[in-house]
């Protein structure tokens, strides 16, 4: 009989998630206090930048251990929404992050004030190289979605660096100081999208949406292509975490003695082709319409 396999790999991707996650962290403090220190806030708004790819490597790290933990009497689902809760709490710093440091730099245009260049083109191509660094440690780590996400935020911070190089760069030749605003108000954008994109994945999963990736009527076309299959209705698709997706549906059948091997089929199917594996289906035999039990709006009780 088919069983849910309720393990990830995810936990073999820790260690490069960790190690990822001490550079990120410990550069970014260093750039925030050299930022401060002489001046710039192109390399502070960079330090809030590598803050928020930090946390998006904790929180990857995060689902990492969290996949490890078993459910329990007052969590039947586990503690993945932890992570989700972090994520809306992160992405709303950053939106505050982001309120100050373009408060700033819209100050700086009128007040400019004296500028290290040379302190700050030194550590920005420091943070470039321990970019590059992190993302070769999470490429070798395991390929997995946490990675990968990690990866794409860590590609956004490299162009955080390279645009405090060029305000250091810029300083240090030309002594035109408004170029430091200029790329914090860059850099903010890039922090802005980082954020967003938190805040939308945590409201997504809190709101029970359907997963990004997945189309609920290719899914259900899917399973009616199971062979024994006459329909599929009640259909529902959520996130229990970043890692976890669930499923549950009704599925009508010719012949209620076939279910054991439709039901493994249809798992092993959701599970290869949608990543979908903690499946709950409930087996109707044709002709008893459940339409009864689903809402006016599912596509197979219409009409």
């Amino acid at each position: 009989m088919y069983e849910h396999d309720h393990h990830s790999d995810d936990n073999r991707s820790g260690p490069a998630l960790r190690n990822a996650l001490l550079l990120t962290l410990s550069f970014a403090a260093v750039e925030f206090v050299v930022g401060w220190w002489g001046g710039s806030l192109a390399l502070m708004a960079d330090a809030g930048h590598m803050l928020t790819d930090s946390t998006a490597l904790g929180l990857a790290a995060l689902a990492a251990w969290y996949a490890q933990r078993p459910a329990d009497a007052q969590h039947s689902w586990g503690h993945g929404r932890g992570e989700i809760i972090a994520a809306i709490v992160n992405g709303m710093a950053m939106l505050i992050l982001i309120g100050v440091i373009v408060s700033n730099a819209i100050e700086r245009f009128s007040n400019p004030v004296e500028i290290r260049g040379a302190a700050v083109l030194l550590v920005a191509v420091i943070g470039l190289i321990v970019n590059l660094l992190v993302l070769r440690v999470l490429h070798g780590g395991q390929d997995n979605i946490n990675v990968k996400g990690a990866m794409l935020h860590v590609l956004g911070d490299l162009l955080g660096s390279i645009a405090a190089i060029t305000s250091g760069l810029v300083i240090v030749l030309s002594g035109w100081t408004p170029i430091d605003p200029i790329l914090s108000l860059v850099i903010c954008t890039l922090i802005l999208f980082a954020a967003v994109s938190l805040l939308k994945t945590g409201f997504g999963v809190v709101m029970e949406g359907v997963p990004a990736g997945i189309e609920l009527e290719e899914v259900r076309k899917a399973m009616q292509q199971i062979d024994g299959v006459v329909g599929i209705h009640d259909l529902h698709i959520w996130q229990i975490s970043s890692a976890r997706t669930a499923l549950s549906a009704h599925v009508v059948i010719h012949d209620l003695n076939a279910w054991p091997g439709i039901l493994e089929r249809l798992n092993a199917m959701l599970l290869q082709d949608f990543q979908i594996d903690h499946p709950t289906l409930q087996a109707e035999p044709d002709g008893e319409s459940g339409c009864r039990h689903a809402g006016s709006d599912d596509p197979q009780c219409v009409g």
